[in-house]
């Protein structure tokens, strides 16, 4: 339901966004693979560092994306400029070669991530944000406690490779953002002293996007880190 330009605009605020959150939690530089598009999503790979356990991108990284969603489509010049994300959570091995990454991970947290269950989820709560978390990370990270928020309910299983997989389903509500993040952006998703973008005018429809967030490129072996 959207034209090619505002399909651009869309992608350019999501991205702007996400890269806002990422370096807001201090996942950057040699912590992160380079970002691997999706058309209407991202896919983000983060290396297996000690000083990046996974509570961190439960706990942070996701409730303050949820934040600057809900701060830039409470500013956006038209309905249709605002954004509405499904993300997921799965850690496991991936590899790579010149064409970019590929693996079994990468299959579960897409099947999750685009199951009718996951996108029912999002359709059905106001917030701009809906997270699955993989059936591996909420047994050894939400049932052990080692993560604070919202309670998760169980939302699907899906097929890869001839295994059923399930994923667990969290709304985070958008918490009082960092003042430094939340004062940091205008409305069209750039950072306070840059120019302002030229708003699109077009006419209103939600938006449903998603960016997966796939957790690592190891096996977990403790609470919070992962193991190379």
């Amino acid at each position: 339901m959207r034209t090619n330009p505002v399909k651009g605009e869309l992608r350019r605020v999501m991205y702007d966004l996400l890269g806002h959150a990422l370096e807001a939690v201090g996942i950057t530089g040699n912590r992160l693979e380079q970002l691997t598009d999706r058309g209407d999503g991202v896919l983000v790979l983060i290396r297996p560092h000690d000083d990046v356990p996974k509570t961190v991108l439960l706990d942070r990284l996701v409730p303050l994306l949820a934040t600057l969603l809900a701060e830039y489509n409470a500013q956006a010049a038209q309905p249709a400029l605002r954004i509405r994300l499904r993300a997921v959570l799965h850690a496991g091995e991936v590899h790579m070669d010149k064409r970019g990454p590929y693996g079994e991970a990468i299959d579960v947290a897409i099947r999750l991530l685009d199951s009718p269950a996951a996108k029912r989820a999002l359709k059905k709560t106001a917030e701009p944000l809906a997270l699955v978390v993989s059936d591996e990370l909420y047994s050894g990270i939400v049932t052990h406690g080692y993560t604070t928020g919202d309670a998760y309910r169980p939302l699907v299983r899906v097929s890869v490779a001839n295994r059923w997989r399930r994923g667990w389903v969290r709304i985070p509500a958008p918490p009082a953002p960092p003042a430094a993040a939340a004062a940091s952006l205008t409305p069209d998703g750039q950072p306070a002293d840059a120019p302002r973008a030229a708003q699109l005018a077009i006419a209103d429809e939600r938006v449903e996007q998603r960016v997966a967030a796939l957790a690592g490129r190891g096996s977990v072996t403790r609470a919070g880190p992962v193991a190379g």
